[in-house]
């Protein structure tokens, strides 16, 4: 097991003289919402990569056929210890497959069983808590680099030099608006939430782990580019929505469902990843994939209002950690 950085990591990888055909994302939960950049980003930058992104005991109980030595398999654990992504760990190295895992305990049962691991923070402050997607992030840029020679690599480096700081700058501004959030959204039974392109994921976290999870609210997610076929038929005057605004080739997706909840005087907050100058951090060529990094942190200060004006803390559970399941 090697702990070191992405770039080294996919360097001793391509060292090996094996060439790659394949890259899997394969986690759990939030662990797996935040893989999904990375595998968004090699879906649509790679010129040949397959590439796939699946929870992790559907990986161990129907695994793809054809994992071995050519195939990258990347998993992550936030605390290290979740039992499903360290047997998915253990099976693709079992599979020979060239593993990567992500988790924030150095010691932990996942990093044991990977060949190469980042170990990365979250408590410092907010930046901090979207460490794991940057990484992952990361690591699918150094793929294609080094792999297929990526034409944006500058450009990707110079918007993950500044994606931190654009964060901690922008969760100072966001106050009010989140209070304003909370109490507006407190006494919902349902809030929808929707996002597209490689922030849909963000919308499956908020809605499956900060809002079900942590806050027992039902959470349907929507795409917006799906939203049309068939959920749109819910929309009424004060139904709740929270939507998550891409700076980037999918904005026309979230623009034309916002144009539709406004006509029909639904009750929605937007966060707009325009508003909080993502450009100017990430050129246009590689905008699309930082919009769930700066998003994530945001909707962080967002949820915690939200759990103060429920008086219900982000840690409260009723199942996790207090049952067998």
């Amino acid at each position: 097991m090697t702990v070191s950085t992405p770039a080294s990591i996919i360097e001793a990888i391509k060292g090996k003289n094996v060439s790659i055909s394949r890259v899997l994302f394969v986690g759990c939960g939030a662990s797996m919402a935040d893989l999904y950049p990375g595998y968004y980003f090699i879906s649509h930058e790679s010129q040949a990569l397959l590439t796939s992104i699946m929870t992790a005991n559907e990986f161990n109980y129907d695994t793809p056929k054809g994992i071995d030595e050519h195939t990258i398999v990347i998993t992550a654990s936030l605390g290290g210890s979740t039992p499903e992504s360290i047997e998915a760990t253990k099976l693709a190295r079992s599979l020979n497959a060239q593993v990567i895992t992500l988790s924030h305990v150095a010691d932990s049962p996942i990093i044991e069983a990977a060949e190469y691991s980042i170990v990365h923070g979250f408590e410092k402050n907010y930046a901090a808590k979207v460490e794991k997607m940057t990484n992952v992030l990361k690591l699918a840029v150094e793929i294609c680099h080094q792999f297929e020679d990526y034409a944006f690599y500058d450009e990707a480096e110079r918007a993950f030099d500044g994606i931190g700081d654009l964060i901690e700058q922008e969760v100072k501004l966001v106050g009010p608006m989140a209070k304003q959030f909370a109490e507006q959204y407190k006494d919902d039974q349902t809030i929808y939430v929707m996002s597209s392109g490689a922030t849909y994921d963000v919308a499956y976290a908020t809605a499956s782990f900060l809002l079900m999870e942590m806050q027992w609210i039902s959470a349907p997610t929507l795409h917006t580019g799906e939203y049309f076929h068939g959920p749109f038929e819910l929309t009424e005057t004060d139904v709740p929505y929270l939507l998550f605004m891409n700076d980037g080739p999918t904005r026309p997706l979230d623009a034309r469902a916002l144009t539709f909840l406004q006509r029909f005087d639904a009750k929605v907050t937007v966060i707009d990843a325009k508003d909080h100058g993502l450009n100017s951090v990430a050129s246009n060529n590689v905008i699309d994939y930082f919009n769930p990094i700066l998003l994530t942190g945001i909707m962080r200060v967002y949820a915690e209002e939200l759990a103060i004006a429920r008086k219900h803390p982000l840690t409260k559970r009723r199942y996790m950690w207090k049952l067998e399941y």
